[in-house]
This record gives structure tokens, sequence and C-alpha cells, in this order.
């Protein structure tokens, strides 16, 4: 089975983390030290070997190590399906974030092509009871793992729709300046909304398709209200419709970005905001696995995972479980926990590497 796994991870001046480096094999990475020691920094350092701003959602200035503020820099050996790449990634003085694949300058999107992950951190805990946006992001998240031009899609139609939004609070009224922005959501927004389509499509045959110990997720895609058909030509003619209504409220009342990802506890009927905390995380843990081995199936091998205290909410018996579908996977699965103890079901099946504080600066090293 071919792998795809981080072998070499270096940070400078990333976070809590003035320098550390940390040489790594295929199998599991358990991470444990206590609280505020820096462990959660280091699964930041491997999310942002993809597009976007990681899984903090964290501007490039935020991630610098504080008091200098000098700039960082997260360096990687990556073993990939097709071969070994090195990616380099950095910020300086706050700026944009800045990419290098195999010393040669690269755009953030090409990421996605090279490295594809998938993470679960405690702020997603509330994901099926807080706002729609959080739930899109989710999904499309799991759209890019399967499909890195969705990023440009997305981008396409955000960067249209702020100009959009920028005349209706403008009060421009002439439909000459709506035309082609219009154009360019209407055939952006068919993209994401085929791509999302085709996610939920791919992850409920990887749910179907497999034995767990976690719940399966019915989902759908739900239309909210202000939310158009996905039809390319549908979208124009909606969003030319609305143009009056859209003024008035000085932003896009329709499209895309207002559908929602709807999820139900398959063994229960039971809608996944309604359900205990145990159950709902129990239902992400299953999406994550779900998508992994839906990109398995597809790519011939399973992403990178980070999953950030994700002993939280679990007994140890679906523990147990997890490490064992991570196992049979075959993923580097980058975890973190307070204590060695959480992660004792893994035996020598993982690495442990332990994160400590030493006067405001975390240290590494490895505790195998």
């Amino acid at each position: 089975m071919s792998t795809l796994a981080v072998t070499r991870l270096t940070l400078s001046h990333f976070r809590s983390h003035k320098r550390a480096t940390l040489a790594t094999d295929a199998r599991p990475v358990a991470i444990f030290g206590p609280n505020g020691a820096g462990k959660t920094n280091l699964l930041e350092a491997v999310s942002i070997l993809s597009p976007g701003r990681g899984m903090r959602r964290a501007s490039a200035e935020d991630m610098t190590r504080r008091p200098e503020a000098l700039g960082w820099k997260v360096r990687a050996d990556v073993t990939a399906p097709d071969r070994a790449h090195e990616i380099e990634t950095w910020s300086e003085g706050g700026a944009a974030r800045q990419v290098k694949v195999d010393s040669k300058t690269a755009p953030q999107l090409a990421l996605g092509r090279l490295v594809r992950v998938l993470w679960l951190i405690p702020a997603m805990d509330r994901l099926w009871i807080e706002g729609a946006d959080g739930r899109r992001r989710f999904l499309d998240r799991a759209v890019l793992s399967f499909d890195p031009d969705h990023g440009d899609a997305v981008l396409s139609y955000e960067k249209a729709m702020r100009e959009r939004n920028r005349l209706l609070k403008d009060q421009v009224r002439d439909a000459h300046w709506y035309g082609a922005l219009e154009r360019q959501m209407a055939e952006a927004g068919a993209r994401i909304h085929a791509g999302r389509l085709a996610a939920l499509e791919a992850l409920t045959e990887a749910q179907e398709g497999a034995e767990t110990a976690f719940p399966t997720a019915a989902l759908a895609l739900e239309q909210s209200e202000g939310a158009l058909p996905g039809d390319a030509g549908a979208l124009r003619a909606g969003f030319a419709e609305g143009r009056g209504r859209d003024m008035a409220a000085g932003r896009t009342l329709t499209g895309p970005h207002r559908t929602d990802l709807a999820a139900v506890f398959a063994a229960k009927g039971v809608a996944a905001r309604d359900c205990s905390t145990g159950e709902q995380k129990a239902l992400l843990i299953s999406l994550i696995l779900a998508n992994a081995r839906a990109l398995q199936a597809r790519l011939g091998a399973p992403p990178l995972l980070l999953l950030d205290e994700v002993s939280a909410h679990l007994d140890a018996g679906r523990r147990a479980a997890l490490y064992a579908e991570i196992v049979a996977l075959g993923a580097q699965a980058w975890m973190t926990g307070t204590g060695p103890e959480l992660f004792d079901e893994l035996g020598p099946a993982a690495q442990r590497v332990e994160v400590t504080d030493v006067d405001g600066i975390s240290e590494v090293r490895h505790a195998d």
C-alpha cells in the first residue's frame, strides 16, 4: 500500500516552538504533554502543508512566535505516493505565507495535489449546533481533499461576490456592472455545488461499505432560505432577479454560500444537532474516517490525519476502536493527549513524542 507521511518536520519561531526538529516514520504519531506545552502547534504546522489557513484558520502573523515576532518557517520532508517532496512555507513580518515545493516557488493551491490532510480539533465539537458557515467549511475541506481545484472555484466565487456586494452597498443600479460578476459567480457556484454533492456521495459510500464502531451519518446538502439550484444558468438568473432585494440588504442573499450540511445519526434517526455530546463527537470521527477511506480507495493512499485531543468524550473501548481503524487504514495520524496512557492501546504501532514547556519555549523529544 502507498503511504503519505511526513518524515521530517522542522519549525523555526512557529508559535511556542523557537526551534524544533522531529524525525518520524509512517506510523501514527502520539504526542503527549501538559496543556499549553505546544502539542497542538505541531499539528497546526502539519496542517499548513495543505492550502489555506490551517486547522486554526489563523493569519500568518498569528503563527509567529512572540515576543520576537521575527517571522516563522515550517519545513517538511514528505513521502507521497508519487515520490518524496520537500515543502517549505514561511512568513516574514506578518506578510502572507509563501510556499516552495522542491526548492521552487509554488502557489498554496499546489499543496492540495501533493498532501491531503484531514483534521479534527476540539473547536469542531460544536459543529452541529453552531452556524451553517462552519459546516460549509467542513464540507468544503472534504471536497478539497477529493478535488484540489475546488479551492479555485471557492476563491473565484468569493472574490466575485465581494465585488458584487460592493456594488450593492453603493446602490449601483446599472445592470451592465453586474453581468460579468454574476456570470463568474454562477459558473464557480455550479462547480462548488457539484463538488459538494460528489463529496457527499463519496462519504456516504465509504460509510456504507465499512464495518466500524462509529455511527453512520446520513448526509444531505440542505437548501436554506435564499439558496438556489446548482445549475449555472439557474444561478445566474437567480442573481439577476434578486438584485433589488440584495441591494436593500447590501449583500448577496442567494447562492451556494447559503446552503448547509445536514447530518442524521442514521441508527437512531436523530439529527446530529439533537444528539448527545459524545454522539456528536462520534459522528465527526465517523465522517473523518469515511473521508480517509474514500481517499484511500480513490488515490491508493490514505491522507494525513490530525486529531487534536481526540480522546475527549471517547471511552476506552471507542478510543481503542479508533486506533484500530487508523492502523488498518495505514494512515500517519498525528494525535495529541495529555498523557502517554491515552495511547496505550496503540502499543508499538505508534511512535511517541513528548512536548514540554521550558521557560516559555516548547521542547520536543521522542519518548519511545
